[in-house]
């Protein structure tokens, strides 16, 4: 049977207005397929790449790596990063790389910048064609404060305590390379060195010579 004052053969505007007549059945099918479809979109949103977020090939280490080190292909590798996330000056070919000396320490996996090695040309300005980088850790750090790239200083072999052995000149014009920042972490320990360049053979002396000895420096 139908509703008093509807008739059996309803006209074409009365069946859309029953068709578009609230219905909760219908109104929460409808709710559900939206809300499913939104899900599906956002899926694929999450799935489908940032054309914003290009990546591109940059130059890390490989392990932690020691300032003062001559980096070879074992140190250092290329990652794929975010060039939003590439900070400037960064590496980008290893070959570049080989060779050079490390101005700092680097942890695994940190981005290498041209401010973090230092090139044979710069070498070679300093201290000779030949010239070769040996970092140091000072006797008294507090001397660290005081130098600066460019500085010509003398290494004294410093005696150590108990010893009778005298300080001695240990290298003569070391040309101060680079000086290591302080550290900013909460105990960290003071790891901090300075990078002097000699010539090759004097350069290797004082290497040996600071494996015995704690080392100052003069600064003329």
């Amino acid at each position: 049977m139908t509703g008093m004052g509807e008739s059996l053969n309803p006209t074409l505007p009365s069946r859309i207005r029953r068709f578009l007549r609230p219905d909760f059945t219908r109104t929460m099918l409808a709710r559900r397929i939206a809300a499913g479809g939104l899900v599906i979109l956002a899926g694929i949103a999450a799935l489908r790449p940032n054309p914003d977020d290009q990546r591109s090939d940059v130059v890390v280490a490989a392990h932690d790596l020691s300032p003062g080190l001559a980096l070879t292909a074992a140190d250092i590798k290329l990652e794929k990063r975010s060039v939003t996330m590439i900070p400037d000056g960064a590496q980008l070919a290893i070959d570049d790389l080989i060779g050079s000396t490390l101005a700092g320490p680097a942890r695994r996996g940190e981005v290498l910048t041209d401010a973090r090695v230092l090139g044979s040309r710069l070498t070679g300005l300093a201290a000779g064609p030949d010239a070769r980088i040996v970092p140091l850790h000072l006797a008294d750090v507090a001397v660290l404060d005081l130098i600066r790239p460019g500085d010509v200083v003398d290494v004294m072999g410093a005696a150590d305590a108990g010893s009778e052995a005298k300080p001695a000149l240990a290298a003569s014009d070391a040309v101060v390379v680079l000086v290591s920042p302080k550290q900013k972490a909460a105990g960290a320990g003071d790891d901090r060195v300075v990078l002097v360049a000699l010539p090759a053979a004097a350069a290797h002396a004082l290497a040996a010579a600071t494996l015995v000895q704690t080392v100052t420096l003069t600064i003329r």
